[in-house]
């Protein structure tokens, strides 16, 4: 896909700041109806046939939100253009769009995480700067989620290297508050910030998980140095495995819970690590063959357009019926309830904007558990 237009600009950030659209849905919608303007002429009526009001983002608001940061240097880029991060185009539900700040200079294609413990220890930490230096004089752009801790050190260590800060809120939400003057650090010395929430979010707990799935995917591997049992890298860890790429862990004492995690990754079979040269070697082989190991990008084709919606409410309630909180092939689907292709699509896409479903892998669909 080239450079969007302007006007292109503003109708796809309209339509991906809009309540319900997520990153699937936003697949849907212009696979649907072939661009983002078409897109959001048509939203009014698949809300209305959900049954519940949603709000669209105005034209001003999203002409606003491109002004403001503009200010601070940053600018929106869509999925498909030449500025935006190749390997997290790649993954599943990739954002369709991102704020990005900084980075004209990094090396976007030669990338590796780095995460662990926002309670690091002094060795933790001390290790992380050792990995993000000798993996910066290598030629490696360093991936954190500016974190305390060991992401704290990662960036720090990888300043004059190159290093990439991906946020879970808004431009002017950086979270925590200490790290803002490190954000501006990064900024100043070439690095990026990347977002994919608006100006104005404050970051949630459930945003850190959709953070650290950017993470992984801007990276061709993700390096876990300290982590507990149950801690938001070792999320980081699955969603790199479910996006293909390598996961290495630094092993640590037993005796320490904050190495808990990372030993339970090596015994799953991450790569156990203990410089930055056994991550080269690891990355350094699958180079040459890691397009392959990628999912197509995905741009909007034209000729899906002009489906036509055959859905009547008997092929709504056997949808219902089929599904359950198991994920199934859309394909199964279609075999089980003999719902024509075009009003599969249609359906699917009501019960999304509707809040009901989840995805899983892309092609798999299942309802959302009751809350």
């Amino acid at each position: 896909m080239q450079m969007l237009t302007p006007a292109q600009r503003i109708a796809w950030l309209r339509l991906a700041r809009s309540d319900n659209v997520g990153p699937v849905t936003f697949r849907q919608m212009l696979n649907r109806f072939g661009s983002a303007e078409a897109a959001l002429d048509a939203l009014p009526s698949l809300l209305r046939n959900t049954g519940r009001a949603a709000r669209i983002t105005s034209l001003s608001q999203a002409e606003d939100e491109v002004a403001a940061l503009a200010k601070w240097g940053a600018r929106i880029v869509a999925i498909g253009e030449a500025a935006y991060p190749t390997h997290l185009s790649h993954i599943h539900g990739a954002p369709p769009v991102i704020t990005l700040v900084g980075g004209d200079r990094l090396d976007w294609h030669r990338t590796v995480a780095i995460v662990g413990a926002r309670n690091a220890s002094a060795a933790g930490a001390k290790m992380t700067r050792i990995l993000a230096t000798d993996l910066g004089e290598a030629g490696y752009t360093v991936v954190s989620g500016l974190a305390r801790g060991i992401d704290t050190a990662a960036h720090r260590a990888s300043l004059t290297t190159g290093t990439i800060a991906v946020l879970a809120g808004g431009l002017d939400h950086i979270y925590p508050d200490e790290n803002v003057p490190l954000a501006q650090s990064i900024l100043d010395a070439g690095g990026a910030l990347i977002t994919e929430m608006p100006l104005g979010w404050e970051p949630r707990a459930r945003d850190f998980p959709r953070r650290n799935r950017l993470v992984s995917g801007l990276s061709l591997g993700t390096v876990v140095v300290e982590a507990a049992k149950r801690s938001g890298s070792l999320i980081t860890a699955r969603l790199a495995l479910e996006q293909n790429r390598d996961v290495f862990a630094v092993p640590g004492s037993p005796l320490d819970p904050r190495a808990e995690g990372g030993n339970l990754l090596i015994q799953q079979g991450a790569k156990l690590i203990t410089s930055a040269a056994d991550i080269i070697e690891s990355i350094a082989v699958a180079d040459p063959a890691r397009s392959l190991l990628f999912d197509p990008a995905w741009s909007p084709d034209p000729s899906d357009t002009t489906i036509e919606d055959q859905s009547n409410p008997d092929d709504r309630h056997r949808l219902l019926s089929a599904l359950s909180t198991t994920p199934m092939d859309i394909d199964e689907l279609i075999g089980q309830t003999l719902i024509a292709p075009p009003a599969m699509q249609g359906l699917l896409l009501e019960l999304d904007l509707e809040g009901r479903l989840e995805w899983s892998g892309g092609q798999l669909v299942a309802l959302r558990p009751s809350e």
